[in-house]
């Protein structure tokens, strides 16, 4: 197979900046070197960044394409190949397809994306005609009532890599502010009478079903080798049980008390990239960027914007948060590590090739080439 040269380019490896040349050998990396290649066949990336291939342990896109717009629901197989170009082209070479089981009330087409999310990834994932490689992030609504019997049937799935345990009910975690609950239900066309009915049967159900559901869950996936996570931990108190249930990653913490506390008990820390693009949280939550600024934030996820990864590395570096190094590896090496992938996530001999050219322009980082495994895909 023919090797493929890139060079002239600044190589992100693991702890600094190399100004030089990247021989790519069918689906692997040979060799990095210092210096300007002068083969006839080299590529010149003209002192662009070459990084590794982005890694999304978290990505609610495949929803956004199923539902482009409110009340137009988007064929399956359509919005999932949709998804699969816009994770590539925002050089995400690696993702976590986050899928919902269980709602408490937000989009009762959830389940149906679930299903199709699956039935779809398993159609497409052997066929070579995806551009970014899919794995799937089961997102389990602790408190709903069919969350562990829509989970049973899919727990042995050889494509988990991460599964959530979430609490989205009023005046809890993402949404604790109950007032913020309140006017957003109102948006969403509900009257007063409705949205108190709805806070207390959902409480009242939280009571009921969330511990149990949780223990269920917990032992559903013991000992699969199958990294478990925490969503929206809002207290000390979170973190203490999550580290009893054995759940080492926290993601999108909602205070910095409990991402300090996370970091403490020895857990990891995933912060949303739309949190830092956009300079803070959309529902009034903790900034990101205090936590990265902090030091208790260990890799980011792009929750709902595939193109927010690259560039809240970027912006973070930028703005004297992290080297760059650091920064890129929030999104490739640590996430590698979290997903149990020790193949990819960082530039060196042996290693996968997954690789992104960037180069910045007026502070935003622009992808300009995509390579998964060797080969061109954006």
């Amino acid at each position: 197979m023919t090797e493929t040269i890139l060079t002239n380019a600044n190589i992100v490896l693991h702890d600094s900046v190399l100004r030089g040349t990247l021989v790519i050998d069918g689906t692997t990396i040979k060799s990095v070197s210092e210096g300007v290649s002068h083969a006839p066949s080299a590529i010149d990336l003209e002192g662009d960044v070459l990084m590794p291939g982005v890694i999304d342990v978290h990505t609610d896109n495949l929803e956004r394409q199923v539902m482009p717009r409110a009340n137009a629901r988007w064929p399956a197989l359509s919005a999932l190949l949709s998804h699969d170009a816009q994770t590539a082209a925002a050089g995400v070479t690696t993702v976590l397809d986050a899928l919902c089981l269980g709602d408490l009330g937000f989009d009762k087409d959830r389940l149906q994306t679930f299903h199709d999310g699956v039935r779809d990834l398993d159609t497409m994932a052997d066929t070579g005609l995806l551009k970014s490689e899919h794995f799937l992030h089961l997102r389990c609504e602790m408190p709903a009532l069919d969350v562990v019997e829509l989970a049973e049937p899919v727990s042995q799935h050889p494509r988990i890599r991460m599964v959530s345990f979430m609490d989205h009910s009023p005046g809890v975690g993402q949404y604790a502010d109950i007032e913020n609950y309140r006017k957003m239900r109102k948006r969403h066309g509900s009257t007063d009478a409705e949205i108190e009915e709805r806070i207390t049967r959902l409480l009242d159900q939280r009571a009921k079903y969330r511990r149990k559901h949780r223990e269920a869950l917990l032992a559903m996936f013991a000992g699969r080798g199958i990294n478990l996570a925490s969503h929206d931990d809002q207290t000390v108190e979170d973190i203490a049980e999550n580290v009893a249930d054995g759940i080492m990653i926290s993601e999108f913490p909602v205070r910095l008390a409990a991402a300090r506390a996370a970091r403490e008990s020895g857990m990891t820390v995933i912060a949303g990239a739309p949190n830092i693009v956009r300079g803070g949280s959309h529902s009034g939550n903790v900034s990101a960027a205090e936590l990265v600024r902090e030091g208790v934030v260990d890799a980011f996820a792009s929750d709902y914007v595939p193109a927010a990864l690259i560039e809240a590395a970027f912006y973070a570096h930028d703005k004297g948060m992290l080297d760059l190094p650091h920064a890129v590896g929030m999104i490739t090496q640590a996430p590698a590590r979290m997903a149990g992938l020790p193949d990819r996530g960082v530039i060196e001999a042996g290693k996968r090739a997954d690789l992104v050219r960037v180069r910045v322009f007026q502070h935003i980082p622009v992808v300009r080439q995509v390579w998964r495994a060797g080969e061109r895909v954006a």
